[in-house]
């Protein structure tokens, strides 16, 4: 499932082909995919004009000039393909329909896009805009970790008292949105915090000192999309994830990067996802 660096990565790809551009014709060509398309979906997107494009978490929000947002969620295996325009130093032609192409969007510039799903674990909504708070999909979501919501006060606070595994706390979409499985391993190894300690035991100074370690690996993760972006494209004109230097994630049986640790990088499971940490360094 992508996570919020992947997700960001693919929105600033779609931002200059789609931002100020009109969808001159929107194709739905299925009901659905994890639930059903809103009524009347592909009427109610051709003709209106792409007037911003902003990420809410996992999700892609594409404000229009009709008053409504478009929202968009990769899912586990939900893909967004560019055709006829120019990406990088490529101009990727229109390629033939394939079977899981589900809604394409024409832009009047010429530009295709493509929302592509193996598996249909995607989705696609329309709500009213400045409405985020009222859909069921965000209504609940917690402070973005980019945004000045997100702090060590709010931080601290939340994860007082609680009997969850940190791990399970920092996955909590109430607490934090955007937030995975992968960057969460990632973080609390650069905290030293085990996955395994109760979130309610953390000292505050060291759950207040995660918040810049979230926003640094987080940082990071987006940086090295931005700039595949910029130097890689792959044929196919999909906006692709770029395949980031993990520390811990996927790395069971390799030896710990932390500078003169001699641990070795554990795989757990924990709440149905594996955890992966090192026991030496990780407290």
């Amino acid at each position: 499932m992508p996570e919020l660096p992947e997700v960001e990565t693919v929105r600033r790809g779609l931002e200059p082909v789609m931002a100020g551009a009109v969808i001159a014709r929107a194709e739905v060509r299925r009901a659905g995919l994890r639930w059903p398309f809103p009524a009347r979906m592909a009427e109610r997107l051709t003709g209106a004009r792409v007037e911003r494009l902003r990420r809410r978490s996992k999700y892609i929000l594409a404000d229009l000039s009709t008053g409504e947002t478009l929202l968009i969620h990769l899912g586990m295996s939900g893909r967004m393909l560019i055709s006829g325009t120019m990406l990088g130093e490529f101009h990727h032609d229109h390629p033939a329909p394939e079977k899981h192409d589900h809604v394409v969007l024409h832009m009047d510039t010429g530009a295709r896009i493509t929302f592509n799903d193996a598996r249909r674990f995607g989705a696609m909504d329309l709500f009213p805009t400045g409405e985020d708070d009222a859909h069921p999909l965000l209504a609940r979501l917690g402070p973005e970790p980019l945004g000045n919501a997100f702090n060590e006060r709010h931080l601290v606070a939340a994860l007082a008292g609680r009997n969850t595994p940190i791990k399970a706390a920092l996955l909590d979409q109430h607490i934090v949105a955007g937030l995975g499985n992968i960057y969460v391993c990632e973080v609390l190894h650069r905290a030293g915090i085990s996955p395994r300690r109760k979130a309610g035991r953390i000292a505050a100074a060291r759950a207040a000192a995660l918040v810049p370690i979230i926003r640094d690996v987080l940082g990071e993760a987006i940086a090295s999309g931005g700039s595949s972006l910029r130097d890689y494209r792959q044929a196919s004109g999909e906006l692709g994830y770029f395949q980031h230097a993990f520390r811990v994630y996927g790395r069971e049986g390799a030896a710990c990067a932390t500078p003169d640790c001699t641990g070795t990088i554990r795989r757990i499971v924990q709440s149905g996802r594996s955890s992966f940490y090192c026991p030496r360094c990780q407290r």
